[in-house]
């Protein structure tokens, strides 16, 4: 799963060149429900109830309170134009974000600008806060993007803090994620063309793996599924998607 040779520059290993690009092609349209980026506004509903879940059960937080993330660091890792960035500054916490796309993170600054949201966006990969750690580490459908999996994974555990929690999402390697990501999403435009390569897609069991010699403990685990009438919901079953909670060891 390495692409360590089409890395941008040496200071961002972790970032894969053609991903960065592809992905900064979508950055103007990025906050348009409607753009190429619509089914992630279709998705971050049922990301943001799991992280609220997940993040109040580790600290113990009123789930009535407003801003359950007050007082708390939050890094998101392949923050896009700010979609799960902008909600979790909303919850309380102070945000830090980066992007492989210097689009995406332009346009992330202006639309939190517009918001009076102050986040701190950065571009570049997990190593642009390196030395640097966080009460709540975010990843969401990133990490089949990234050069090496597992450095990359290690990177994220060195961003967390001590009682921290780690979040990640990832797609299934499965036939079910071909079919659904692959030949329909992206066959029929609901998806751009390029976005997903479905050999570097990840299992449960690899990503847990990692995340163990990565020091680390899978806390939760839970799927995501789609259906063309209600759309996305939280679910048992991983043949899709699934989110991964985990603490240090």
């Amino acid at each position: 799963m390495s692409d360590a040779t089409v890395t941008t520059d040496t200071a961002h290993p972790s970032i894969v060149a053609r991903e960065a690009a592809h992905f900064g092609t979508m950055a103007k349209d990025w906050w348009d429900p409607c753009g190429s980026s619509a089914m992630l506004h279709r998705l971050n509903p049922v990301r943001l109830r799991y992280i609220r879940e997940q993040t109040d059960r580790h600290w113990g937080v009123d789930p009535a309170s407003f801003t359950p993330l007050a007082g708390k660091r939050a890094l998101d890792v392949g923050c896009g134009a700010g979609l799960l960035a902008e909600p979790l500054k909303r919850l309380g916490a102070s945000v830090t974000a980066i992007d492989a796309a210097a689009e995406n993170i332009a346009v992330a600054r202006d639309h939190a600008a517009a918001g009076g949201l102050v986040i701190d966006y950065r571009a570049g990969g997990i190593e642009a806060v390196a030395g640097e750690t966080f009460d709540l580490v975010t990843c969401l459908e990133v990490i089949e993007h990234v050069a090496n999996p597992v450095a990359f994974v290690t990177g994220l555990a060195g961003a967390l803090a001590d009682g921290g929690l780690l979040i990640l999402s990832t797609p299934n390697r499965t036939p079910v994620s071909r079919l659904a990501m692959i030949t329909l999403a992206e066959g029929t435009g609901r998806i751009p063309r390029g976005t997903h390569d479905w050999n570097r897609f990840i299992t449960p069991d690899e990503l847990a793996t990692m995340l163990t010699n990565a020091g680390l403990t899978v806390r939760d685990t839970r799927g995501i599924t789609f259906s063309p009438t209600t759309g996305f919901a939280l679910s048992s079953s991983l043949a899709l998607n699934h989110l991964v909670t985990a603490t240090r060891a």
